[in-house]
């Protein structure tokens, strides 16, 4: 036995990127290599795991446009200390993959940077036995091998999840193991007919499993599991301390102002019409805790702070305002919300983003940073929502089978919550997905195979091919549509 776990550690170590992911994560995921000096576009955060939940943790990082993430993997979690003493002089904070980690970290080093790490939490639980009851076929009568977690948090993980037949032999050994003593007793479980699978909360030991011909799974973090962490480790930074502070500018302009006056039957009308903009706007910006001041016209200059105007907008995602605006005066607003290093530079990048948005054809915002980089188009109102989760096990399998994976699924249901737009042209999707137009043509291809899309339509362009329109046909029922 232990000459079959040492052959499977040293094989774990030797892996190259291409067995760790398949061609579509490789084509889409680039993580920074250790000898790689890239352009520092934000807050540098230090990512450090095994290379699956490194590059799920870099993936679900584009979402905070605040960081720039720099990884490093391991393929032992004996090497977090030193991975963790080279970033701490780059980074103002770092993330691990987990709790082990993060305890050698704390026990062996004196990092002058915060230090988190992604828990381990229900819904990773039950992701990891759902996918192993597909496994299996039940889980009924069976016993698996859990490592990780509690005897008591199991029991009720079970209880609520139906489960209760389920046997469990439960890693006794000592806390924050390391990867080879679990390894050890997951295969010597198996080995003895104990067990016919395993649960893990570590990558590498599901791998190593796997090697062994283990029937296994890896309870992985959730996107959302790992977006509270990143939210967590962004409010311990110092520059984010201290850009809460930072004065924002925004600028203000209300769409087709003239066509609106026009339309009025008299200037008692207008003065009135003209009060009530101002009055909207006074109390947006009031909740702001900012100061308001009109420029004359159909433009206005408001002051606010980077914090306050971060947590208003949901982290940069919509306007409230504008949804108010149109409801109670039908008109639409344009938005340009500079950041800068000093007043006059905020106020020049709130300019810029407010000619952006008015050359977008209005109803919308952009921000430009002290980089120069462009955040947008923010929603110009609040979006609607619906309820959307898939209970159906058979329409996940067929997901599944598609090749569609739980970050793309999640991403979709995302956007279509968000929206409740269910057609799209492939540009759209390439951008909602994140990847590229390529690799959205080749999955469009796979799904329409499996019937989960088809072509609703075409647009015509002024040159060359008309564009088709793709149709989400797997959620319509989900958001009750036909």
């Amino acid at each position: 036995m232990k000459n079959v776990l040492g052959m499977a550690l040293r094989r774990l170590r030797e892996l190259p990127f291409r067995d760790y992911c398949n061609e579509e994560e490789m084509e889409e995921i680039k993580l920074h290599s250790s000898n790689q000096k890239a352009p520092v576009k934000g807050i540098p955060i230090g990512v450090i795991g095994p290379r699956e939940t490194a590059r799920k943790i870099m993936r679900v990082l584009q979402a905070f446009p605040s960081f720039h993430g720099i990884a490093r993997e391991y393929a032992l979690e004996q090497e977090a200390p030193r991975l963790a003493a080279q970033l701490a002089s780059e980074v103002e904070v770092i993330v691990v993959s987990g709790p082990t980690p993060y305890r050698l970290i704390r026990e062996e080093t004196e990092l002058g940077v915060p230090v988190h790490f992604v828990p381990l939490t229900e819904t990773d639980f039950y992701r990891a036995l759902f996918r192993i009851q597909k496994k299996l076929g039940s889980l009924d009568n069976v016993a698996l091998s859990v490592d990780s977690i509690s005897k008591q948090t199991i029991k009720a993980l079970l209880k609520d999840a139906d489960a209760e037949r389920l046997s469990v032999l439960h890693y006794d050994g000592q806390a924050f193991a390391p990867v080879d003593q679990l390894i050890s007793f997951h295969a010597g479980q198996y080995e003895a007919g104990a067990s016919l699978g395993a649960l893990t909360a570590d990558p590498l030991v599901a791998a190593a499993l796997d090697r062994l011909g283990i029937p296994c799974e890896w309870a992985a973090p959730t996107d959302q599991n790992i977006t509270v962490t990143l939210e967590r480790a962004l409010l311990s930074t110092e520059t984010r301390q201290l850009k809460e502070a930072q004065i924002v500018v925004g600028m203000l302009n209300v769409d087709a102002f003239t066509r609106l006056i026009q339309n009025r039957s008299s200037e008692h009308d207008i003065q009135k019409f003209k009060l009530e903009i101002h009055r909207i706007l006074l109390d947006y910006v009031e909740s702001l805790d900012g100061y308001l001041t009109h420029l004359g016209a159909d433009e206005y200059l408001f002051f606010t702070t980077r914090g306050i105007f971060e947590r208003e907008t949901g982290g940069y995602k919509s306007i409230p305002l504008a949804k108010y605006a149109s409801s109670s005066l039908g008109l639409t607003l344009s938005m340009g919300i500079g950041f800068g290093r000093s007043a006059n530079e905020a106020g020049t990048h709130a300019r810029s983003a407010l000619r952006r948005s008015k050359e977008a054809g209005g109803n919308t915002c952009f921000i430009v940073r002290e980089d120069r980089t462009l955040i947008g188009p923010l929603e110009m109102a609040e979006p609607v929502e619906y309820d959307l989760s898939i209970t159906n096990g058979e329409l996940l399998k067929r997901t599944e089978d598609a090749g569609m994976t739980s970050g793309y699924l999640s991403r979709l249901l995302s956007h279509v919550a968000r929206t409740g737009s269910l057609e799209y042209k492939v540009h759209d999707l390439a951008a909602i997905l994140d990847i590229t137009i390529r690799s959205t043509h080749r999955l469009l291809l796979q799904w329409m195979d499996y019937g989960l899309i088809e072509i609703a339509g075409f647009e015509k362009v002024p040159k060359g091919r008309p564009r088709q329109i793709y149709r989400l046909t797997f959620l319509a029922e989900t958001i009750g549509r036909e």
